[in-house]
């Protein structure tokens, strides 16, 4: 099976890997490791999700494999202006908001299971 471009993983498909989701997990393992990206604001998500020292030690060991997505000039223009087309009109949440301009940015799908979250964003190509 040839493997996918890079894709950038929403906190919530991370969240099912960590619960084993076989059918999260077998998508993952056709985007392949090295292509799976996730943005700084996952990250954060993820560690202020951590339950215990453990929790996050493994957060910070599995993270470290994949591709991160920083917060950049160019990601904070575009935020802004798509927080001006879709807060009001959609209330896009500041997470998902900086987590839909990092694909933007980055000329990447999205993989996401709240497609609903998303979906009115003309500039966003969702994954799958």
């Amino acid at each position: 099976m040839e493997k996918t471009k890079v894709v950038l993983c929403d906190t919530n498909i991370i969240i099912e890997f960590y619960k084993g989701n076989a059918a999260i997990l077998k998508s993952l393992r056709s985007i392949g490791q090295e292509n799976i990206a996730v943005s700084i604001v996952t990250f954060g998500e993820l560690i202020y999700g951590a339950i215990n020292k453990t929790d996050l030690s493994k957060i910070n060991k599995d993270i470290a494999h994949l591709q991160i997505l920083f917060i950049d000039q160019d990601v904070c223009d575009r935020f802004l202006k798509i927080m001006i087309s879709y807060s009001l009109s959609h209330n896009l949440s500041l997470p998902d908001g900086f987590i839909a301009t990092a694909a933007i940015a980055n000329n990447i799908p999205l993989y996401t299971l709240n497609r609903k979250d998303f979906r009115y964003i003309k500039e966003l190509k969702l994954w799958k």
